[in-house]
């Protein structure tokens, strides 16, 4: 492990606050997946891949997808049952690996440059661990990789939820018996350290996919499960086996950079540093006074670490330049 490499501030592009990118459905095995398009600035650019933690969507990489275009010809997926996604038939960590595995062939677009943050960490080490082939370099952003003491974090207070019969119908009646405005806050309280970071547009478009999901029937089962999903894996990593997580990320072969904040209140932030040791060529970045989702609070200091690696493991053209 050795820490990350900072590109110079001035070789992003300009301060801007752009929409979320333009998406599509692509069907695949009968389900479908939607997918945001942030197309590259420059010919030639290297594919790259986000994704998203529990209860996020492609939107949460907006900003940092913008900022990497003159690099990287992104790609966002809403995993299955999230953002504008068709519900899937399992909600896996190796469920949710699978179905990457099966896009980035079907798409044919792999290796990519490879990004998850919380849950999305867990499902790429998982996918970079057993399919090497499909991935240039791996970014985690707060990776929800196993910790047991689950009272570092706030998801710990639903554990007791999935022991119960019918969670996922008290989880449906919770998610609305707030007001999507109430709602908005309490997701940014609990995943970001500063509030002030995040501009108006984005907590309209906050607010807009919060409406989504309380449309979507299917959500809470989603959440629900996807929630059960992870702590099975959390639990299997600490027993003998081949499931183990950090077993996987032992085995990591493609350079990673590992972004942890200081102020997660989501995963463990012993986590972060822990992956950084453990996964082979790795680089740790550790910002202090931020939470879960730095590529939401500081796009443009995880854009300057991408940068970094790409730049020192020689991954990217380099006579692609960024827009200025």
């Amino acid at each position: 492990m050795k820490r990350a490499t900072l590109c110079p501030e001035q070789l992003l592009p300009e301060h801007g606050v752009p929409p979320p990118w333009p998406g599509r459905e692509v069907r695949l095995d009968g389900m479908v997946s939607y997918v945001r398009e942030t197309p590259a600035t420059v010919p030639g650019a290297e594919p790259a891949l986000y994704v998203h933690g529990l209860g996020g969507s492609s939107q949460n990489w907006t900003d940092l997808a913008g900022l990497l275009s003159g690099r990287l010809d992104g790609q966002a997926i809403d995993l299955p049952g999230f953002g504008r996604s068709e519900p899937g038939l399992r909600y896996t960590v190796p469920a949710f690996a699978a179905r990457l595995v099966r896009y980035l062939e079907h798409s044919d677009r792999g290796p990519v440059h490879l990004f998850g943050n919380s849950l999305g960490g867990a499902i790429t080490v998982q996918l970079a661990a057993l399919r090497p082939d499909l991935v240039r370099t791996l970014t985690l952003i707060s990776p929800a990789l196993p910790f047991l003491n689950f009272g570092r974090s706030l998801q710990g207070r639903m554990l007791p939820l999935l022991a119960l019969p019918g969670a996922e119908r008290m989880a449906a009646r919770r998610l609305t018996e707030l007001a999507p405005e109430a709602m908005v806050e309490k997701l940014l309280e609990a995943c970001v350290a500063d509030l002030s970071r995040i501009c108006e547009q984005r907590r309209r478009e906050a607010l807009e996919e919060i409406r989504v999901r309380y449309e979507a029937e299917h959500y809470a089962a989603a959440y629900v499960r996807t929630f059960r999903g992870l702590v099975s894996s959390f639990l299997r990593s600490y027993l003998p086996g081949s499931g183990s997580l950090w077993r996987l990320a032992r085995s990591v072969r493609a350079p990673t950079l590992v972004v942890g904040g200081g102020r997660d209140r989501l995963v463990d932030v012993r986590v972060a540093p822990q992956a950084a040791r453990v996964i082979p060529d790795s680089r740790l970045l550790m910002l202090g006074g931020v939470g879960h989702v730095a590529q939401l609070e500081e796009p443009r200091l995880v854009a300057r670490a991408v940068l970094g690696l790409l730049t020192e493991t020689g991954e990217g053209a380099q006579r692609h330049h960024l827009a200025g």
